[in-house]
């Protein structure tokens, strides 16, 4: 693929932007084109039928496995020179089905269509115009947010994309401002852009998602934060954290607490809304050996809200289940170690355990999960840059579907120049 995606190939397509010859250099010679491939296989198995009713237990899948291929193409241009300089993202995105069947779809690597079988393939592309005046940066297109309002899914196959615009500014020492509006998303196995949604809503309403906010360098050790977010006629939310490294003996302390607040917006077409989220962790990292734990609460109307298909930004977005439910409380331990001290660079081991309870939805709730990840990036070679991942989930609920999720992801980033 390298021999036919060059920088000459590629000069004839910029014409549409506003590139004197001068400038053309620039915006060509500071890009990157990058090829990630990503080779994932998901095997889920579930456990009991809570949370379902008794014709739906009937018919419910009690296995849903999966194996498919994924191709993403980045390309980021540098900018034209001058006070202004202009430039453009594009992204490439292709999903191509290894192995599923009717009867065990549903993983979220794929599309289903209204049969039940997964797609074959699904393809999307998209682009961002950029703009930038000394070190702030507006971009308008396709996006992945990632900020503690909106973090953009992509822990399948390919990305969950946006369609909007952001701006970006460091121009203040120690302090990065960031904004943004967006009316229309895509999910992580969709091929559909659509309005946008609260995770868990079913009507046909939709929304543009409003933020804003700024993380803040107090210091070596000190990071602060705030963030605003508004989904139109949905939700509207706020977030204050802080973060503190200590050098504790040969190691580090981390402390991260994070406050958020949310209420009910507009036409409030989710219901009430009316919730606070306490969330704290405290990690110690030492010799390649990182022990945390953590306590999160929630108390109000309703759960934690967030965007459909989103991440959370929380410890407890575990692998299956989120920890979120309205009145829940939840703690955590963690163990996470790198094997470079030991010799063996770019292998990694982790595993979390987390219990929630208290929690409402129809009754008082109760669920726990344990994962497990172990992780090699080869660091030199012929293979340098393949990387494999294995993941193991076990989530267990009394409100919800138990599954025990075994996944295998390998990945290699091709840089094309």
């Amino acid at each position: 693929m390298t021999h036919f995606l060059t920088r000459g190939a590629l000069l004839p397509l910029l014409g549409v932007l506003p590139m004197a010859t001068a400038g053309a250099s620039d915006f060509i010679d500071d890009s990157k084109l990058k090829l990630q491939l990503r080779n994932v296989y998901i095997n889920e198995n579930f456990r009991d039928e809570h949370g379902l009713s008794a014709r739906a237990a009937r018919t419910a899948k009690s296995e849903r496995t999966e194996w498919a291929q994924g191709f993403l193409l980045d390309f980021q241009s540098g900018f034209t020179p001058g006070t202004v300089g202009f430039g453009v993202d594009a992204l490439g995105l292709l999903g191509v089905k290894l192995d599923s069947g009717r009867g065990r779809s549903g993983t979220g690597l794929l599309p289903v269509h209204d049969d039940g079988r997964a797609a074959d393939e699904f393809a999307s592309a998209g682009a961002a115009a950029k703009v930038k005046l000394a070190k702030t940066t507006l971009k308008y297109g396709t996006l992945l947010p990632k900020n503690p309002v909106l973090i953009y899914n992509d822990a399948r196959l390919l990305p969950q994309t946006y369609e909007g615009g952001q701006v970006t500014s460091t121009d203040i020492e120690n302090l990065t401002l960031t904004g943004g509006h967006l009316d229309r998303f895509k999910l992580r196995d969709s091929t559909d852009s659509v309005s946008i949604v609260p995770d868990g809503y079913s009507g046909d309403k939709g929304g543009d998602f409003t933020y804003a906010g700024g993380d803040y360098k107090l210091g070596k050790h000190t990071r602060l934060s705030y963030f605003y977010g508004e989904l139109e006629n949905f939700y509207r939310q706020n977030l204050a954290g802080i973060q503190y490294d200590l050098p504790l003996g040969p190691g580090v302390l981390t402390g991260d607490l994070r406050y958020f607040n949310s209420k009910d917006a507009g036409r409030a077409y989710a219901s009430k809304i009316d919730n606070d989220m306490l969330s704290g962790q405290l990690s110690y990292a030492v010799a390649g050996h990182t022990l945390g734990g953590g306590y999160q609460q929630l108390s109000g109307d309703a759960g934690l809200p967030y965007i459909s298909g989103a991440t959370v930004y929380s410890f407890s977005n575990a692998g299956i289940g989120k920890f979120i439910e309205e009145d829940e409380k939840t703690w955590m331990l963690s163990y996470a170690y790198d094997f470079a001290p030991m010799g063996v660079p770019g292998l990694t081991f982790m595993t979390r355990y987390l219990k929630g309870n208290d929690g409402k939805s129809d009754t008082s709730i109760k669920e726990s999960e344990r994962d497990m990840e172990l992780a090699y990036v080869v660091q030199s070679g012929t293979f340098k840059g393949v990387g494999v991942k294995l993941r193991n989930y076990v989530y267990r609920s009394d409100f919800a579907r138990g599954r025990d999720s075994n996944r295998i992801y390998f990945t290699y980033d091709i840089a094309l120049w």
